[in-house]
């Protein structure tokens, strides 16, 4: 189904957290979380994009306070996780981990899953290797995992965003571009410091500037690439290594929670993550219902993406 293009609602009101602190997952790692809205509420976990890029505050507001408990954590080297940016002993099969560990320390019995881009990979992959644990899933923005995404993520977006692209490759030396993605890691894992915050930015800048519908909705990023370091050099890492998942694993043993409900919403000129896979996955999904936005592409915070993922959440107050 399609979401009107006259349809929007607002965000909830901002608000403040009522815990966060520090969980210990082993490792050398210790990923930071957060909690707000009904401590009694519908628990909800929320997991961000990237992989690499963190929470912010606005994500509390998906969701009404006074019926959700809504818990935030930023993955292994993200955000305010630390050690910051780190790769070693980063990989999906730990994040998936570490949200069970997170589940059992804040005791939570079952939670409704919410997840955008690598957040919906992630939440599919912890959903079919913890069903027992999950009320249901909001998606977005849906990517798969598969090799032929990331390739449309480092070669394909350039036919639709030429000037970003072109900016994305002006980065690298003639004679490295027969591997991007190569190329961008020898900088982003360089212990020259200036090296790899410069590649973050361009990394980055490259990302922001094909999110949306209209190339100036975002601006480009105007950090020195400090902030910027962990979803650029995570990202890559998970790249490497193809999402840690093998070939079609998450259409493979999508069976595992099929039995869920779920709400996939997907901009229909998302060019991150272009739109097919959200339809292969609805088509897979009997419970699953797709809100394709006319108007948007892959930011979360475009206008009708975020009306659909708030309405979304109202929509699941009744069923969870």
């Amino acid at each position: 189904m399609r979401k009107p293009l006259h349809s929007r609602k607002n965000l909830f009101p901002p608000l403040n957290t009522n815990h966060a602190g520090y969980l210990d997952v082993g490792e050398g790692h210790r990923i930071w979380w957060e909690e707000s809205g009904a401590p009694h509420g519908t628990p909800v976990i929320f997991l961000h994009g990237g992989p690499g890029a963190g929470c912010s505050p606005s994500y509390r507001r998906f969701f009404d306070p006074t019926h959700y408990r809504i818990i935030l954590f930023d993955q292994r080297g993200a955000g305010r996780s630390k050690p910051y940016a780190e790769t070693k002993a980063n990989d999906t099969d730990r994040l998936i981990e570490d949200i069970e560990s997170l589940r059992s320390h804040l005791k939570v019995d079952k939670w409704l899953v919410f997840g955008g881009s690598w957040g919906s990979t992630l939440a599919l992959a912890y959903g079919q290797a913890h069903p027992d644990h999950c009320l249901g899933f909001i998606l977005r923005g849906i990517f798969l995992g598969s090799g032929d995404e990331v390739d449309w993520f480092l070669y394909g977006m350039g036919r639709i965003f030429p000037e970003a692209y072109q900016t994305f490759l002006n980065h690298i030396p003639t004679e490295e571009r027969f591997d991007i993605l190569a190329a961008y890691a020898r900088r982003l894992f360089s212990n020259n410091l200036s090296e790899a915050l410069a590649a973050a930015k361009s990394w980055a800048n490259y990302e922001s500037s094909c999110s949306t519908l209209l190339p100036n909705e975002l601006p480009n990023v105007m950090d020195n690439g400090e902030g910027l370091l962990a979803i650029a050099k995570i990202e890559a890492h998970y790249f490497l290594n193809r999402l840690f998942l093998k070939d079609g694993q998450l259409l493979d043993n999508l069976n595992r929670i099929t039995h869920l409900p779920a709400i996939i919403i997907q901009g229909r000129y998302d060019m991150i993550c272009p739109i097919s896979s959200a339809v292969t996955l609805a088509r897979a999904w009997e419970k699953a219902g797709l809100v394709i936005v006319d108007d948007a592409g892959h930011s979360a915070m475009e206008p009708g993406i975020r009306a659909a993922l708030v309405q979304a959440t109202e929509n699941f107050k009744g069923t969870v």
